[in-house]
């Protein structure tokens, strides 16, 4: 593909629907249409969720997945997928047997997996043993993991105190063919972090130099940042870009769009997307 195809492409996409519409499912096809795309959506769970927290997660069956999925390429050939909450041993499966029937079909289709472990409220979406299935499963036929820091201390599962860096060369070793890792959140080791005026955000790939995106720090607090970020990837991809540009694209999408967000709810402000010509 050239780099910036003129054709609208498709993106499929697994994930949780968030009811409130800043996350999950919603905030990824918002993303993807704002990125010159569009999304084919499959549910992975249901939640019961607000601004404030998820109180409750509803896995759907693998079998009502992978239904949707197949019918809806029987119609559309995805140029991407994208995949974010996996809230089930089931919903693994499935989506590790659905990436493998698709490339079967088109080789070389990018994955970009957005690993929601996680609420903003606190709520746990996953479990280790769940994490060490994806690890195992899921993160070979991943082409770019976006986890933020807290995520990717957990889907490494190295020593306390392990630099990011390491954590990331680590995801690599186990298949990730790149991970690209957010630094807005801060953890144990960096607890200093959200006092910098400017986050950092790193893209490690095997064999290549470490990449490096400076962006203003923003105040307030965010809901369905990772969403829209990797939608705003995934839909690059799908249009052809190479990662690096797909991601400094993307990262500017994003950023924008958090910094005309609008907080509807009682907490958190939700991405605003901009529907302009796509870039």
């Amino acid at each position: 593909m050239t780099e910036c195809s003129a054709q609208l492409p498709y993106v499929l996409v697994l994930a949780g629907h968030d009811p409130s519409g800043g996350a999950g499912l919603i905030a990824d096809s918002e993303a993807i249409r704002a990125g010159g795309g569009w999304a084919l959506t499959v549910p992975t769970a249901l939640t019961v969720q607000n601004s404030c927290n998820v109180q409750a997660v509803i896995p759907q069956s693998g079998e009502s997945m992978l239904a949707m999925a197949r019918t809806l390429c029987e119609d559309f050939r995805p140029g991407a997928l994208k995949i974010g909450l996996l809230a089930s041993e089931a919903a693994l499966t499935a989506c590790v047997t659905l990436i493998e029937e698709l490339r079967q079909r088109w080789p070389g289709l990018p994955v970009v997996w957005d690993p929601v472990l996680k609420a903003g409220g606190g709520l746990e979406l996953s479990t280790e043993s769940l994490i060490h299935q994806a690890r195992e499963s899921l993160l070979p036929h991943v082409d770019v993991l976006t986890p933020n820091r807290a995520e990717l201390a957990r889907l490494a599962a190295c020593p306390t105190g392990t630099g990011d860096g390491q954590l990331a060369e680590h995801l690599l070793a186990a298949g990730a063919g790149a991970v690209l890792v957010t630094g807005t959140d801060p953890v144990e080791r960096d607890a200093d972090s959200l006092a910098e005026p400017s986050v950092i955000h790193r893209l490690y790939r095997r064999d290549h130099a470490t990449l490096a995106l400076d962006c203003p720090r923003l105040t307030g607090s965010f809901h369905g940042s990772g969403c829209t970020l990797a939608s705003h990837l995934a839909v690059r991809l799908a249009r052809g870009m190479t990662l690096p540009s797909a991601w400094q694209a993307a990262q500017q999408a994003t950023w924008q769009s958090l910094v005309d967000g609008q907080q509807h709810g009682r907490k958190g402000a939700l991405p605003e997307a901009q529907f302009l010509p796509w870039r």
